[in-house]
C-alpha cells in the first residue's frame, strides 16, 4: 500500500542535510556576532581607559597614569593588539 504523504528516503535525507547546513550556517554566524560584539566591547573598554590616561596626563597624576597605563597594556596583551 502507497501513501502520499511518506516522503522517500532520498527526501528524508535531502531534508536532514539541509538542516545540518542550517545548524552550520547558524554556528557560524553566531560566532561571528560573538566576535563583534567582543571587538565593540574591547574598543570601547580602550577608549574609556585611554580617556583616563589623558585626564590623568592632564592633571600630571603620574601614579594614576602608570596604573591605567599598566592596564591598558594587559587589554592589549590579553587581545592581541
Amino acid at each position: 500500500m502507497i501513501f502520499l504523504n511518506e516522503k522517500s528516503y532520498t527526501d528524508l535525507m535531502k531534508v536532514a542535510a539541509m538542516k545540518r547546513n542550517q545548524r552550520k550556517e547558524n554556528f557560524v554566524q553566531d560566532l561571528y556576532i560573538d566576535m563583534l560584539l567582543s571587538e565593540i566591547q574591547l574598543t570601547v573598554e580602550k577608549e574609556k581607559l585611554l580617556r583616563k590616561i589623558d585626564s590623568a596626563i592632564d592633571r600630571r597624576d603620574k601614579k594614576l597614569f602608570i596604573l591605567l597605563s599598566g592596564q591598558l597594556r594587559e587589554i592589549n596583551k590579553k587581545f592581541g593588539t
